[in-house]
């Protein structure tokens, strides 16, 4: 009996969308160390995957033939791929988010895939300046008015997951809040450049409490989903929120991370309505003029930088049993000593 699970554990295929992401890497990587054959689909070749031994399937999740051939012959999949950020145009992350898991659910229906694992956000219920403190699955409604495509669209994707759930497929949504620790080449390597150029400052003081999630946390928290997931199962058809559980003001994580990274700490701060005019002057000017990149600030931003936003995960223990294993203090730890390893390769 116990061969028997060793064995279809082993040969369990798995696909990953956007497995070349921080995120992605990380869940590839816990995937092969199970034994699992795992498949990776994204629009560009990964050399870090191939030293994985993950296989590599290139295309564009708003191409639903590609997407429902990558699919075929798996077993479970992993959606984690998404068009992230706070500026574009809505219809690039209408495609990547709304269409790309649409065309997920598509091939999981075609091939008869039993299992589906998607990666969402908190930014869903996200409702302007309401602050969101220790709120759960039932009372923190969906956001509306979006003033950004991105949890515009991931609200569209997470409801049609949700929506899909069925008797021939179980499908469950995580959304784990600000992602952090070694491996990210986004959030930190940005945070640290802005702190040492002088152009980071936090907004009415950075005193409003926020949720952030370690990786491996994150990663921990798709396993146990994964795990617990079946047809009928107590998670099946549901969302969940994911963190580390220890909400903290944003002046503070902030600084910390900074401080992994040895870069210097930030004290200045603008009053809320500076930073939303600012944001507002400067999405007409990202509209009118040629600017390449994203706006240093946006309306959303303000609001998501300056409004109370942590979750109870209490539902995600009790119905996969999620725990988080990685304390803030021991992951500053570890992203401290992953970022000093890097040294030359941090520019």
């Amino acid at each position: 009996m116990g061969g028997e699970g060793i064995t279809k554990k082993t040969m369990m295929k798995i696909l990953v969308t956007g497995g070349g992401g921080f995120l992605g890497q990380a869940l590839c990587a816990a995937l092969k160390k199970r034994g699992y054959e795992v498949t990776s689909f994204q629009r560009t070749f990964y050399p870090a995957l191939e030293d994985m031994g993950v296989r590599q399937i290139l295309g564009d999740l708003a191409d639903r033939q590609a997407v429902i051939e990558a699919c075929k012959n798996q077993d479970a999949i992993f959606h984690n791929a998404a068009k992230a950020g706070a500026w574009g145009s809505y219809q690039s992350y209408y495609d990547a988010n709304v269409t790309g898991t649409d065309n997920v659910l598509a091939a999981c229906r075609e091939h008869g895939i039993r299992k589906l694992v998607y990666t969402s956000t908190p930014s869903v219920t996200h409702a302007g300046r309401t602050p969101v403190e220790g709120g759960n699955e039932i009372n923190t409604a969906y956001g509306e008015n979006f003033k950004a495509p991105y949890p515009a669209t991931k609200t569209i994707a997470e409801k049609n997951v949700i929506a899909a759930n069925s008797l021939t497929l179980a499908t469950v949504s995580l959304r784990p809040r600000l992602i952090w620790g070694p491996g990210d080449t986004q959030l930190l390597p940005r945070l640290v450049e802005r702190a040492k150029a002088g152009r980071l400052k936090f907004i009415a003081g950075g005193v409003n409490k926020m949720d952030t999630t370690y990786i491996d946390n994150v990663v921990y928290a798709h396993l146990q989903a994964f795990d617990h997931l079946d047809i009928g199962s107590a998670c099946a058809g549901k969302a969940y929120f994911i963190s580390n559980g220890e909400p903290r003001p944003v002046h503070e994580t902030v600084n910390a991370l900074l401080k992994a990274a040895d870069a210097p700490q930030v004290t200045g701060s603008i009053p809320y309505g500076v930073a939303c005019a600012a944001g507002t002057i400067l999405e007409a000017m990202w509209h009118v003029l040629p600017l390449k990149g994203e706006p240093p600030m946006t309306r959303f931003l303000a609001e998501q930088l300056s409004t109370p936003h942590w979750y109870d995960i209490s539902a995600a223990k009790r119905d996969f049993d999620y725990v988080p294993q990685v304390t803030t203090e021991e992951g500053l730890k570890r992203l401290q000593k992953w970022w000093q390893s890097r040294g030359d390769k941090r520019e």
